[in-house]
């Protein structure tokens, strides 16, 4: 049971790996916010996705339709009766959710959850230190519940073929992510245009992936400034994983898709202005880099050092 973020269902991938690994038998279902339910999907080792629309149904609450679609989410989760119910979310509205699935639900307990309320749903609790970073967290409380030990590396078990669109280019190019959820998150607009200016006289074309409207134009207004780069058209996240699995590197700020490029084992150079990437940075097998940190701000000179050492890392 994790329903969102992005970046937080992400973290959640190496827990399914996890059980797979340990528990050859277990057959793993994932209930997810309906966004972004082709993050699980993209695990072999989950049988069968529910999406639910917690965000859209809160803005129509009072529409018959809405209460239809609870209605059927509800009795598709009850269809069967699981052994466990594992919420790694720890918040309230997870805890809703998973109280309505048939079985033992279990969380972090009282003093480690995100929202203490939500422990009250549980009837099995596991202690896992909030010092941790977010994806130890998910995996120590599914070794926990079920009785075995983790490994140091999460595997987050998700491949994507890289992408054949047809304006995507030939030459090796960097996916920038420059878009975040909140402003104070974002990395100046001079900064990206000296990055991918250099990256260009590398030989390296930029890419520059928008979501919203406000997004894509900031794409398209840094793609004008950059020689060779793309402002990219809109795509779902199963796309996004495909463009970001051919990419040689990935830049972004604090966003879901960095975490997505790290899962697929892209060289990943992450940007935090805002926030501090102890508890929540890119965090995998291939290289990775964390830059920055709650009112810091890395230099383009520091993210090219990075991708430098990405390059000269093996595999």
């Amino acid at each position: 049971m994790k329903t969102s973020s992005l970046g937080d269902v992400i973290h959640n991938l190496p827990v399914v790996s996890d059980i797979r690994k340990h528990v050859s038998e277990a057959v793993i279902d994932w209930c997810v916010e309906e966004s972004f339910a082709a993050i699980p999907r993209l695990h072999p080792g989950v049988a069968e996705v529910f999406p639910v629309a917690i965000r859209r149904w809160r803005k129509r609450l009072l529409c018959r339709q809405t209460w239809r679609e609870i209605a059927a989410f509800r009795a598709r989760l009850r269809a069967q009766r699981y052994d466990l119910i594992l919420d790694t979310q720890g918040l309230l509205k997870s805890a809703l959710i998973a109280a309505q699935a048939s079985g033992p639900r279990c969380g972090f307990d009282p003093h480690t959850v995100r929202e203490p309320l939500a422990a009250r749903f549980y009837q099995r609790h596991c202690a896992v230190s909030v010092a941790e970073h977010a994806i130890t967290r998910n995996r120590l409380l599914a070794a926990t519940a079920l009785g075995y030990t983790t490994d140091d590396t999460p595997d987050y078990g998700i491949a994507a073929a890289p992408a054949a669109f047809s304006w995507l280019p030939s030459a090796p190019y960097a996916v920038l992510l420059t878009a975040t959820s909140r402003d104070d998150k974002l990395w100046p607009e001079a900064h990206w245009l000296e990055l991918g200016n250099r990256l260009r006289e590398q030989g390296c074309h930029a890419v520059l992936p928008g979501g919203s409207a406000a997004e894509r134009e900031r794409a398209a207004r840094l793609a004008a400034g950059i020689p060779g780069a793309i402002a990219a058209l809109p795509l779902d996240i199963a796309a996004l994983a495909s463009v970001l699995a051919g990419a040689r590197e990935v830049v972004g700020v604090d966003t879901g898709l960095t975490h997505l490029a790290v899962a697929l084992k892209v060289p990943t150079v992450a940007l935090y202005t805002a926030t501090d990437p102890g508890l929540t940075g890119v965090f995998g097998a291939a290289f990775h880099r964390n830059l920055g940190g709650k009112g810091q701000l890395p230099t383009a000179e520091a993210v090219l050092d990075a991708l430098l050492a990405a390059r000269a890392t093996p595999g």
